[in-house]
């Protein structure tokens, strides 16, 4: 179900039949949310019993093509983005009793993961293919460098899923993501590119490394 989050950002709630066995707030891609993220919160609370939480990372624009929402993401503030993951983390506490809330992100979001893992609200991260330093482009004066942030946090346990033929995670950047501790846990995936994982209508889509990586995502939050 739609809710508004207490920012009047949207967010897609969906809670299990019976009692949580965890809260897990999701941070989307470029893309946003949309159906393909509403289906992913609902099986999630379905096959696993967690109460999911995906929040919009765009509240309140218009942006038609994939140009107009590259721009953007210069635009992002990461104060808002992770008050935006905790406040979704508290509908969770409120609304299912969860006392354990993790953080899972895609592509984009899965950077905005590993910033608010770092606040010290959720117990885990999941970062699928989130990048580690920002790229280039997308670099402007509210966003922090991912691995910086990380290093002045408290450690946590993250889980970090990579494709060896991704641009956004060169290999430079999971080395010093890897260097961060014992708590970070890397699992890299030989022939798979960018985005491989959560949507079955990429081309990058790789069922058998997506199957896989599911299973270790689900047995961390576990």
């Amino acid at each position: 179900m739609r809710i508004d989050l207490i920012s009047g950002t949207a967010a897609e709630l969906a809670l299990p039949e019976g009692d949580a066995t965890r809260g897990v707030v999701i941070v989307p891609d470029i893309f946003g949310l949309r159906p393909l993220f509403d289906d992913l919160s609902a099986r999630l609370a379905s096959e696993h019993g967690w109460a999911v939480c995906a929040i919009e990372p765009f509240p309140g624009q218009r942006l038609e093509t994939i140009e107009d929402r590259f721009d953007a993401v210069p635009l992002l503030q990461d104060s808002r983005i992770v008050a935006d993951t905790q406040a979704a983390a508290g509908v969770l506490t409120e609304r299912a009793g969860c006392s354990r809330v993790a953080v899972m992100g895609f592509c984009m979001g899965g950077m905005f993961a590993l910033k608010a893992v770092a606040s010290g609200r959720f117990d885990k991260a999941v970062s699928f293919y989130g990048m580690i330093r920002i790229p280039l482009m997308w670099r402007g004066a509210g966003l922090a460098e991912p691995l910086e942030v990380l290093r002045d946090s408290p450690p946590r346990p993250i889980l970090a899923i990579i494709g060896q033929k991704d641009p956004y995670t060169p290999k430079e950047d999971v080395v010093a993501l890897r260097d961060l501790g014992a708590n970070v846990s890397v699992v890299s995936y030989v022939d798979a590119e960018h985005g491989f994982v959560h949507d079955p209508d990429r081309p990058a889509h790789r069922p058998g490394d997506a199957a896989d990586a599911w299973g270790r995502a689900v047995a961390f939050l576990a």
